[in-house]
């Protein structure tokens, strides 16, 4: 009888903690797509912000590739212009290399280099080191196609 008793509660201990298990993973918040940048052949994965930053440039995505004419600015980054402006999640922030930043609302930027101001961070560049990313950035203007997908789609 003890050990009926004994196997009882630990299959109720179980079914305990798989159901918190489950419970917890149905609370995570879903995770935001990835958007993607192409510069100079080179793909570069962003892992997005939450915030209604990165949201609307999703949405604006979705109407299809964006191509940003970017250029240096300061010496820390590469800046271009947004067809549009997106809704602002402004403070005050030190950026790292790889930081995809939306400045003034219509500007996009990508750091290569550390800056303190007061910006909203739309994502972070995955997978890419400080001297990858100024590779292949490279010196001068450089055009940055933005994208949900990270190959180009094919037209036709």
């Amino acid at each position: 009888m003890r050990k009926k008793r004994f196997f009882i509660g630990l299959l109720c201990a179980c079914l305990l903690l798989c159901t918190e298990w489950t419970l917890a993973q149905d609370e995570q918040e879903p995770e935001l797509p990835r958007i993607y940048a192409r510069i100079r052949e080179k793909t570069l994965p962003i892992l997005l912000e939450e915030n209604s930053s990165s949201l609307a440039l999703i949405e604006l995505l979705k109407a299809g590739d964006l191509v940003v004419e970017m250029q240096d600015y300061g010496g820390f980054e590469k800046v271009g212009d947004l067809p549009e402006a997106l809704p602002t999640n402004d403070e005050r922030i030190t950026t790292q290399p790889g930081d995809v930043i939306l400045y003034q609302g219509n500007s996009i930027t990508i750091y290569y280099d550390v800056n303190t101001w007061t910006f909203t961070r739309l994502g972070r560049i995955q997978d890419c080191t400080q001297e990858e990313l100024m590779t292949i950035l490279g010196d001068g203007d450089v055009s940055a196609t933005f994208s949900l997908e990270s190959e180009p789609t094919s037209e036709g």
